[in-house]
């Protein structure tokens, strides 16, 4: 059975003049990303599909540089809509993301409903799944709410942010993995940082 990776951004610079879709990765995830060269869990995989936010896309472009394989856009995969507040300083915006996993089947200050966003990363995975070689290894490259919802899906977890990337040990700055069976049966690993995968 084949594996998937999920794979949240490394750290991003923040500006909150610009959409926070439009973010790109700071020094300090670039620099953790080109740290992952030659990493044996990485040379398993031979596809690698983003999510079409900026952040994303610059993760899943240098590793792809790092394997010579393309990046397919899955614009699907994108992080929950927060666009009804646009950027909110940390500790508001930790307040409101709290809200948001405590509440799934509610819109948190305009904030697409967990459960919706859930559903909207599932059901992309699942497309992109089907039509995947049975033995090959993928990447999915994301963000750490969305991916959180899917690996609470997965591992049959309720939506709770005690599964969420720094809750379970992962880099609070992201760039943290999970994965499971690409037929989608099985949560082989929960959040962990990248740089720790062999």
């Amino acid at each position: 059975m084949a594996i998937a990776y999920y794979l949240s951004h490394p750290q991003v610079r923040v500006d909150p003049a610009t959409p926070v879709p439009d973010w790109g990765l700071s020094d300090t995830g670039r620099i953790r990303l080109t740290a992952l060269r030659g990493r044996q869990w990485l040379g398993q995989v031979d596809r690698i599909v983003s999510s079409d936010e900026n952040k994303a896309i610059e993760t899943g472009a240098l590793i792809g540089a790092m394997l010579d394989w393309p990046v397919e856009i899955m614009p699907d995969m994108h992080e929950n809509d927060r666009s009804a507040t646009g950027f909110l300083p940390p500790a508001e915006f930790e307040a409101t993301a709290d809200r948001f996993f405590a509440h799934p089947d509610q819109s948190v200050r305009g904030w697409e409903r967990a459960a919706d966003a859930q559903a909207r990363i599932l059901g992309a995975v699942r497309r992109t799944l089907a039509d995947h070689p049975g033995d090959e290894a993928i990447l999915f490259v994301g963000h750490g709410g969305v991916g959180t919802l899917l690996k609470c899906a997965i591992a049959g977890d309720p939506i709770d942010r005690r599964h969420d990337q720094a809750a379970e040990g992962g880099n609070a700055g992201g760039g943290n993995v999970h994965a499971f069976t690409a037929d989608l049966s099985k949560s082989l690993f929960g959040w962990t940082a990248m740089e720790e995968l062999a």
